[in-house]
């Protein structure tokens, strides 16, 4: 009898112990969550490119008012995401949307739009701009294009060092601009599931010094490169074309996918936190998300305020790799 009262003891203190030590995971993750910042994203509904997307970015623009006073008589870059272009595949952030953009922001005050890029593709960025449709509808808006692969190079300090490279060499009009602004496409891609906004960034990484598709980085890490990237440059501003997306093999071999939404915000992890969601993908699986949230960024739901229209899911197709991405 003893014996068996000695075993129900032990039972019990085990059981008060992996109680106890679930409740301190608990604890640690809800502290997680709360040292995320209070961030705010704005989904607006944009049914096609023939709409009018300058009014639409203004308005959704005009939701952050310290970014517009950082764009108020500055100098704002965008920085799209073009990278091929091949007939009837949403590769690029759509030319359209980022002239539209370029007018936003002057139409907000700012001295001058400057739309930069540095694909890590193609070696002839003046190709791409007109197969693209780029070329003609900056001239239109006033904006001028600089070539970020071979714009003169600035050396930043790596923040956390994730890639263990120390400092970057990354292209001094990102890093000299008064507001940088990531103006991504909604993908999939076949190495880290899914590039948005931040991921967009590698394109201020200069091929002049880091060749094409500058393996350097991806040799030190891909996600690594994300988020040191991303702090490095600091960009006050994220925009994702959600238009249309791209699903399955990304970012280049994919197909289309009708979403009809475009995504922005100051807090650019809890932008893509937000379009992960809305491609069927939990964003705390997202390696350079779950990292980022430990470093300002916002991912929980809690921590972030949906403004405009609720969050609908539209499943995005996946490599099988990345199935356990999901929601």
């Amino acid at each position: 009898m003893a014996d068996l009262d000695r075993r129900r003891l032990l039972q019990v203190l085990a059981g008060g112990l992996a109680a106890g030590s679930l409740g301190a995971l608990g604890l640690q993750k809800g502290r997680a969550i709360l040292g995320q910042p209070k961030a705010q994203v704005s989904l607006l509904k944009a049914a096609g490119y023939d709409q009018d997307l300058s009014d639409i970015l203004f308005r959704g623009i005009a939701d952050y008012p310290h970014v517009v006073a950082r764009a108020k008589g500055g100098r704002v870059v965008l920085k799209p995401n073009l990278v091929e272009v091949h007939p009837g595949r949403p590769i690029n952030t759509d030319a359209t949307l980022i002239a539209s953009a370029a007018e936003a922001f002057l139409r907000h005050g700012a001295g001058e739009v400057v739309v930069a890029e540095g694909p890590g593709h193609h070696r002839d960025t003046e190709l791409l701009l007109e197969r693209s449709g780029l070329k003609a509808l900056l001239k239109d808006v006033g904006s001028p294009f600089v070539d970020l692969n071979i714009d003169t190079p600035a050396k930043v300090q790596l923040v956390k060092n994730f890639t263990g490279l120390g400092s970057m060499q990354l292209a001094s009009t990102a890093v000299g601009a008064d507001l940088l602004v990531s103006v991504a496409k909604l993908k999939t891609h076949h190495w880290v599931g899914c590039t948005l906004t931040m991921k967009n960034l590698f394109g201020t990484v200069p091929g002049s010094v880091y060749g094409w598709p500058k393996n350097p980085l991806h040799y030190a890490g891909i996600e690594q490169s994300i988020v040191d990237i991303w702090q490095g440059l600091a960009p006050g501003f994220g925009i994702v074309d959600g238009i249309v997306g791209m699903e399955g093999d990304g970012p280049i071999m994919g197909t289309a996918k009708q979403v009809g939404l475009v995504l922005m915000g100051d807090n650019l992890p809890a932008v893509d936190a937000t379009a992960a969601r809305v491609m069927g993908l939990d964003p705390h699986k997202i390696g350079y998300l779950r990292v980022a949230s430990r470093l300002g960024g916002s991912l929980h739901k809690s921590r972030i305020e949906l403004i405009h229209e609720a969050l609908e899911v539209h499943p995005f197709e996946v490599l099988p790799q990345f199935e356990d991405l999901r929601a």
